[in-house]
């Protein structure tokens, strides 16, 4: 045990796009540090197993279906949680959705999709429970990036372009709701082992290779690493920490090699 058990006692958390890969694993780490967990996803399947581990470990959890696109359910979504519980106190934007595509070839719907879901979705989950954070006058936002924000990333100009969106908005945010007592941060994975998207591009064991060979700590991430950096970020050590992005790749974006640290 990394925190303590109690660490989030007494807290309402909900996680967009909770139920599958890293989000699951968030949503299973905040409950077994103490929070009550909501999980919302548009497809009712992806609740199916992490419901029944929340349950496990003494917590109550609810699952909701919503698409973070439409403010409407949206708002019907944070007001279930708070007709259950009462009170919400951490958010986790951590719904996305990508695909590979050149940017030559990317069709107007399917740039959208992606920054609807990840860029105007945070905004408009964010916006919804800022008045119960505001009422407690105090809550944590916590946004998933992706280190591509900010690097040239072939064939993923649709989802570079919404997290770095994100980031801005992150630090955005944190200024302007910090008088309301509300800390918004972000965290950044790298390459993460077990995930969809690694999945699909580390198929070819030479890329695999090749990926972790640009890794200074010549590894993949574990899921359970990002949801402990989150874990840091809302517990009272992180209580003067705001706006800033947690980058959690191994030092990947660094791009160390260049410097000879072939290793």
């Amino acid at each position: 045990m990394i925190f303590q058990a109690d660490l989030l006692q007494g807290q309402v958390a909900l996680v967009t796009g909770g139920g599958t890969g890293i989000g699951a694993v968030i949503s299973h780490e905040l409950a077994r540090h103490g929070a009550q967990v909501a999980i919302a996803s548009r497809d009712p399947e992806h609740h199916r197993g992490i419901i029944g581990e929340i349950e496990s470990l003494g917590q109550e959890a609810l699952a909701l279906s919503a698409d973070v696109r439409r403010p409407d359910q949206v708002q019907t979504m944070v007001q279930q949680v708070l007709d259950k519980f009462g009170r919400l106190d951490i958010l986790v934007n951590n719904a996305a959705g990508n695909f590979l595509c050149a940017a030559e070839q990317l069709s107007y719907n399917g740039w959208k999709a992606v920054v609807d879901i990840v860029l105007n979705g945070s905004f408009i989950v964010s916006q919804a429970v800022l008045p119960s954070m505001k009422t407690q006058k105090g809550g944590n936002i916590i946004n998933i990036g992706a280190t591509y924000a900010w690097l040239a990333a072939p064939y993923l100009a649709h989802s570079g372009a919404a997290k770095a969106g994100v980031l801005n908005l992150t630090r955005t945010l944190a200024v302007e709701w910090a008088g309301y007592g509300i800390r918004v941060n972000a965290v950044t994975p790298g390459p993460i082992e077990g995930t969809e998207g690694v999945s699909r591009l580390m198929g070819n064991p030479q890329v695999r290779e090749a990926t972790i060979r640009s890794i200074p700590l010549r590894r993949l991430g574990k899921k359970e690493e990002i949801a402990w950096a989150i874990l840091y970020l809302l517990s009272p050590a992180a209580a003067y920490v705001t706006g800033h992005n947690l980058v959690v790749d191994g030092g990947m974006c660094l791009g160390s090699r260049q410097y000879g640290a072939e290793g």
